[in-house]
């Protein structure tokens, strides 16, 4: 995790926390209300960390009015 920048360190902390308590479908919207960044801060890097993270896995799994994001532990 190392190589991620400090907003990447936030998004995939938040997301392995809220994993861990049951949590599994996620919208850029909402991670952002949660740790102070904007949507599309978060939209623009979920895709990236998907590819990189090691602590959780990122999966695009629908699309509505906004893309969910399905994240389970590795």
């Amino acid at each position: 995790m190392s190589d991620l920048s400090e907003e990447e360190r936030r998004i995939v902390t938040y997301l392995r926390e809220s994993v861990s308590r049951g949590e599994r479908y996620f919208r850029a919207k909402n991670i952002a209300d949660a740790i102070d960044l904007t949507a599309k801060q978060v939209g623009s890097r979920l895709p990236r960390l998907a590819e990189k993270s090691d602590e959780v896995e990122i999966e695009k799994w629908g699309r509505a009015r906004s893309t969910t994001w399905r994240v389970t532990p590795s």
